[in-house]
């Protein structure tokens, strides 16, 4: 057997010097109208025999892996016990593992009894990339987003509770220049109500092809400036209240200013440093 993935493979910046493994093709949702990822791909979830194959070809190449990310869009799709066994074979094959990690959404992890997530950490499934994008109702039906606010935050603590940790990305200036206030302030309510491990802010980036149905559904959306998007960014920032420690980053190739810290212990720092920029 040879080993192949099948591109386009997506995967967080984190996991750039990780194994990935490719156990699902696509993304079982894939509406989003913001997104451009997946839409030439059927969800397909692999069968076992045919990943355990690759399993064995990469733990043959990479015997020392300590950390692993099942990819494509989001593979807690996979039915509960067909995913344990596809742990358990990943903790047989690599005895140094010690994290494995995968995007997952609201739908998928409400899919999933409490019992299940917390066996699936048990067996090392340990972390969770989820696109919050806006805590704002009105602009997550705009964006085809398939959930609310609620959602958002039963799944995210649901997760958190099976000791599952959470990297979250927030999409600044999705909500346009109308909402703008509604998303900031939904936003850091929805993050003040969950135990988020990891925090990321992107900024809203629409490829061409997704530019005709973003607007077609948002029809009364007005793009934010730079110093606008900064606003949110600082707005966001100075709302965040959570108790529990988050690492903070904004230095994606979206992002107008690139930022980095711990919340809550250097939230001042990093409103000091948006306010040089001159826009507060």
């Amino acid at each position: 057997m040879i080993f192949q993935y099948d591109y386009p493979l997506f995967r967080p910046p984190a996991e750039a010097n990780n194994l990935i493994l490719q156990v699902t093709l696509g993304c079982s949702y894939n509406k989003c109208s913001f997104c451009s990822m997946y839409k030439d791909k059927s969800f397909t979830i692999k069968k076992n025999l045919d990943i355990y194959k690759e399993i064995d070809i990469l733990a043959n190449l990479y015997p020392n892996t300590i950390k692993i990310f099942l990819a494509d869009g989001d593979a807690l799709a996979i039915p509960y016990m067909q995913l344990l066994e596809i742990l358990q074979y990943l903790n047989k094959s690599f005895i140094k593992l010690r994290r494995i990690s995968l995007y997952a959404t609201a739908q998928n992890i409400l899919n999933k009894t409490s019992l299940q997530l917390e066996e699936l950490s048990k067996n090392k499934l340990n972390l969770i990339y989820f696109g919050i994008e806006s805590g704002e109702d009105i602009i997550l039906k705009k964006i085809n987003k398939g959930i609310n606010q609620s959602d958002l935050i039963k799944s995210l603590n649901k997760a958190s509770n099976a000791n599952i940790k959470i990297s979250a990305t927030i999409i600044l200036g999705i909500g346009g220049k109308k909402y703008s206030n509604y998303h900031i302030k939904q936003t850091a309510y929805l993050i003040n109500n969950t135990k988020i491990n990891y925090l990321s802010t992107l900024e809203l980036m629409l490829q061409t092809d997704e530019k005709k149905s973003f607007y077609q559904r948002f029809d009364d959306f007005i793009p934010l400036d730079i110093l606008d998007i900064l606003k949110e960014q600082y707005n966001l920032l100075k709302s965040i209240k959570t108790i529990n420690k988050i690492i903070f980053r904004s230095n994606h190739d979206s992002n107008s200013l690139h930022l980095s810290g711990t919340l809550p212990k250097d939230t001042n720092k990093l409103l000091e440093q948006i306010k040089n920029i001159n826009i507060i």
